[in-house]
């Protein structure tokens, strides 16, 4: 990645909206009659299961599915399992969903207990899963030597504004979560990235605040580190091989707010996109069904409209209403079925705009005409495969309407396929 401005080159230039006052309260939907959450393991009936259909569980309450230290969830809401299946996530990823029937508002009798020494390994146990899905199993990876700590008060996409809102209106709950993971990591720097104006007014012991550029998309994680803080992105996109952790603002008030009430925080933040593109903010409880909050909105599909999790250019589609939020869902956006762009396997006309526009200057056309073909190695040695960052910005502008994102990602995923099988064969 080259240190001379990219935006400059081309057009269009998209920047971040600042949070606006119609967007500083959010709405509240109401508690579902069941929730589905996600446990980030296989599920095999096979298994020595300690969850079963009926067995009661109560807010706060850890669920694994048989090794206590294992992958495990946390109750978001008190009532009784009413199932548990497999779920397939994006590009494979397994998962064991279970589904709770809601019952009546009762705190788990043991668990997070705030007086409790705040150490990596305790909040990996209980905060994993929370809203903002901090990333703790990488800052308790002792081999990775994590010496930085980023936490990104902006928001990846566009049109979302979930973070901007944490980090303007829940200052206290930051400071008291900037202090624990202060207490549990031990590093000696803790930085703070903001967008725009949103800076003023932050200061936090220990912690050093930077601004963040307004243009897209300056506030991307891999963006933070390369234009701001200066570092060359690893040839993996993999910020620890650095000593480098990114983690949400709001992630980072959840645990805060923990630590302040005793409580650990079970609803999420989202920013909803209409059909017209307008926005609002709402708070739901983790694992609510899609289905419910579109209907709080009063937001009706039809056929070919689109579901997305996320922003408009880096979401990724949704393929039923039945799906649940999930730590990391920072928006959900409902594209018209008119609206949505269609995708084609036109061959690449060499008009260049992907190039001009690319943050990371990479040789775009090359490098898809290797993923298409599904030379996915080559791509990775030849054209920079994992330089890119994935904003998306190829595929607005190209003229083809070629899938360069989706090639990009999927290219990124078949090739750690391929290295794990040859890692496992060595």
């Amino acid at each position: 990645m080259t240190q001379r401005s990219f935006f400059g080159f081309a057009k269009p230039r998209f920047i971040y909206e600042e949070l606006t006052d119609t967007l500083v309260t959010p709405q509240s939907v109401p508690l579902p009659s069941a929730v589905t959450l996600y446990i980030d393991k296989p599920y095999a009936q096979k298994d020595a299961l300690t969850l079963k259909s009926g067995t009661p569980v109560k807010t706060g309450e850890r669920l694994s599915l048989g090794d206590d230290e294992g992958p495990a969830v946390i109750a978001t809401v008190s009532g009784t399992i009413q199932g548990l299946s497999a779920f397939t996530g994006d590009y494979g990823k397994r998962l064991t969903a279970v589904t709770i029937e809601v019952g009546k508002d009762e705190p788990a009798p043991e668990g997070f207990d705030p007086a409790a020494p705040p150490t990596l390994s305790y909040l990996k146990r209980y905060f994993t899963t929370a809203p903002g899905a901090p990333p703790l199993a990488s800052l308790a990876d002792s081999e990775r030597g994590i010496s930085k700590l980023v936490i990104y008060g902006g928001d990846a996409d566009l049109l979302t504004h979930t973070n901007q809102y944490v980090a303007k209106t829940r200052s206290e709950a930051l400071k008291k979560g900037i202090e624990v993971l202060q207490t549990a990591t031990e590093l000696d720097e803790i930085i703070m990235a903001l967008p725009g104006e949103t800076i003023q007014g932050h200061e936090y012991p220990g912690t050093t605040v930077i601004n963040v550029p307004a243009s897209y998309p300056s506030a991307q994680p891999l963006m933070v580190l390369f234009k701001t803080l200066g570092y060359t992105v690893p040839s993996d996109g993999d910020t620890t091989s650095l000593g480098v952790v990114f983690i949400r603002a709001e992630a980072v008030a959840a645990i805060g707010s923990a630590y302040l009430t005793g409580k650990l925080v079970t609803d999420k933040l989202l920013t909803i996109i209409d059909k017209q593109g307008n926005r609002c903010l709402t708070t739901a409880r983790l694992g609510t069904p899609v289905r419910q909050i579109l209907a709080q909105f009063k937001i009706e599909l039809a056929d070919g409209d689109r579901l997305i999790f996320g922003g408009p250019m880096t979401g990724s589609a949704i393929f039923t209403e039945d799906q649940s939020i999930m730590p990391d869902t920072d928006a959900i956006m409902v594209q018209d079925a008119a609206d949505v762009s269609v995708c084609t396997d036109y061959p690449c006309i060499n008009c260049g705009d992907c190039v001009r526009i690319c943050p990371a200057t990479i040789p775009v056309p090359m490098l898809v005409r290797f993923l298409e073909a599904g030379q996915y190695e080559e791509a990775a040695d030849l054209y920079d495969l994992f330089s890119c960052v994935e904003c998306g910005l190829c595929s607005f502008v190209c003229p083809s309407r070629i899938p360069i994102l989706q090639y990009i990602k999927l290219g990124k995923y078949e090739l750690a396929q391929i290295l794990t099988v040859e890692e496992a064969n060595e």
